[in-house]
């Protein structure tokens, strides 16, 4: 059963690629109205997600795996310092505008996710739950920012939908891979779920809110720190809930 959780968790968040169907004939500006706020969001329900969620549950299994959080921050760093893995949530981000590199980048991406997520459902349903959700929540903003990139590197909307989705497939591949090889090495669960931890970490304060500083105005002020707040809340509901 627990490999049916993660397969359906990873399909989720590869459909979550076709986000940008919704925006095939809009405005620039209004999609990225629409992708700020989700940033907004996401950044709060990545911080609580990992703080109250992931890291618990990785040390409640095995104290040591506190450490894998601190190598997975460094581990993404590295990542995105070599293979210049850095993901744009802004639509019209010039930095990935090399559209195979994008969605090389964003395969990787993607079937690292779907391993994380596989690791969190075999400790239990509701960290993978939880899991699958943030990854969800913080996909919906990037595979925005990557649907904009590819169009902004030449491709037509529909073909830039169609490479998305086939790249997002990517997780469900990672989720049938890191299954396979947790319930052999099930010693590494509780460090994958650590370095899962490290990753929401990592993504929120380095990726996120540096993004949301760009938009400075006192409207924008007040709908980041409104939906900020409103992801934390999510989170800590899901707690009391799962406690």
């Amino acid at each position: 059963m627990i490999f049916i959780y993660i397969l359906i968790g990873n399909i989720l968040s590869s459909f979550v690629s076709l986000v940008g169907i919704f925006f095939l004939n809009k405005d620039l500006e209004k999609l990225k109205r629409v992708s700020f706020i989700l940033v907004s969001f996401s950044t709060g329900a990545l911080i609580t997600s990992a703080l109250l969620h992931l890291l618990p549950e990785a040390i409640n299994e095995n104290f040591n795996s506190i450490y894998s959080v601190i190598f997975g921050i460094f581990l993404f760093f590295i990542l995105e310092t070599y293979l210049k893995w850095r993901h744009c949530h802004d639509i019209d981000c010039k930095e990935h505008t090399f559209v195979p590199l994008n969605l090389l980048g964003d395969s990787l991406h993607n079937f690292i996710d779907g391993s994380l997520i596989a690791s969190t459902f075999l400790i239990n349903f509701q960290l993978g739950f939880i899991t699958t959700l943030s990854v969800i929540l913080h996909e919906v903003p990037q595979e925005l920012g990557d649907y904009g990139i590819l169009i902004y590197g030449g491709l037509n909307p529909k073909k830039a939908l169609r490479l998305n989705f086939l790249v997002s497939l990517t997780a469900i591949l990672g989720g049938i891979f890191g299954y396979f090889m947790l319930v052999k090495f099930k010693s590494l669960i509780p460090f994958i779920a650590g370095l899962t931890a490290g990753n929401f970490l990592y993504l929120s304060l380095t990726d996120l809110i540096p993004e949301l500083h760009k938009k400075v105005s006192l409207k924008d002020n007040l709908i980041k720190t409104l939906f900020i707040l409103l992801g934390i809340f999510l989170m800590i509901i899901f707690k009391i809930i799962f406690d």
